[in-house]
């Protein structure tokens, strides 16, 4: 979440912010951490093979594994199904009418110095994709950009060389988050949606596979909070969810087709301007 310290230091040191306009930010994150509240839930376990919902059943299985932070795992909704991970490997099921088997390695609270630890499982059941999902405790915890995007790039890196490929969805834009008043909202915003365009260069260029999904589902997350976030107002809801799910699902079907050889995205990617 925000933490109070963090805040002060680091919007003072990255944006030149005055003492008292610090102080406005610091008292802002602790009202909205309040308002957020305590966690009080644990994100459904939905590990497992998924089946075509046509009733194919020919074929191996296709291994996926998750990774990143708590909307990576879910946090937020209270049934498997309505996880992203679980939307994610219904839709490769049915797309390509062949078993999925899902592992997912995402912890709440991560930020993507802690990618690593999670690789170490998810390699042991020799993942053919890779989903990752990280960023937001970046911002709020305030870790630089580029370092973000350097651990970020190096994570892609070690999942291409075992074989995987790899889909990013980038950070979301945490200007929707309505718990988040003004104007810590519009720094969350900015710093968001700077990680969001660097995080997207470091995939491609490690040979990932980037999803800005700030780009592509934030308006709807700003314009419908009260269905897209779930109760605490922070997390996903289950149509948030699905709709994280349906921005990545065809990347992840184009990344399987490809093969695990497969090439990089074109390299004259260039990621958006923040806004």
């Amino acid at each position: 979440m925000l933490h109070r310290r963090q805040l002060s230091y680091g919007t003072a040191g990255l944006l030149g912010f005055s003492a008292a306009a610090v102080g406005v930010l610091a008292a802002q994150a602790v009202a909205a951490r309040r308002t957020i509240g305590p966690r009080r839930t644990v994100p459904p376990y939905h590990d497992g093979r998924y089946l075509p919902r046509d009733g194919a059943r020919g074929g191996t299985s296709i291994r996926i594994a998750v990774l990143g932070d708590s909307g990576a795992a879910g946090l937020g909704v209270d049934h498997a199904a309505e996880t992203m991970g679980a939307v994610i490997a219904h839709g490769v099921a049915d797309a390509l009418r062949r078993p999925v088997v899902l592992t997912n390695h995402a912890v709440v609270g991560a930020q993507t110095k802690d990618l690593d630890a999670q690789i170490d499982r998810a390699l042991t059941a020799y993942p053919q994709v890779a989903v990752i999902m990280v960023g937001a405790n970046d911002v709020t915890h305030l870790v630089p950009v580029a370092l973000s995007a350097r651990r970020l790039e190096a994570a892609v890196a070690r999942l291409r060389a075992a074989g995987a490929q790899v889909v990013m969805g980038t950070c979301p834009d945490l200007g929707t988050v309505r718990p988040i008043s003004p104007p810590l909202r519009q720094l969350m915003r900015r710093y968001s949606r700077r990680l969001a365009a660097r995080q997207g260069g470091a995939t491609l260029a490690a040979g990932g596979r980037p999803v800005l999904l700030g780009d592509l589902i934030g308006p709807e997350f700003d314009a419908y909070p009260e269905v897209m976030f779930s109760v605490d107002r922070f997390h996903p809801s289950a149509d948030g969810y699905a709709a994280a799910a349906q921005a990545l699902l065809p990347e992840v079907i184009a990344a399987l087709r490809r093969g695990p050889t497969g090439g990089m995205l074109p390299e004259a990617y260039v990621p958006p301007a923040p806004r």
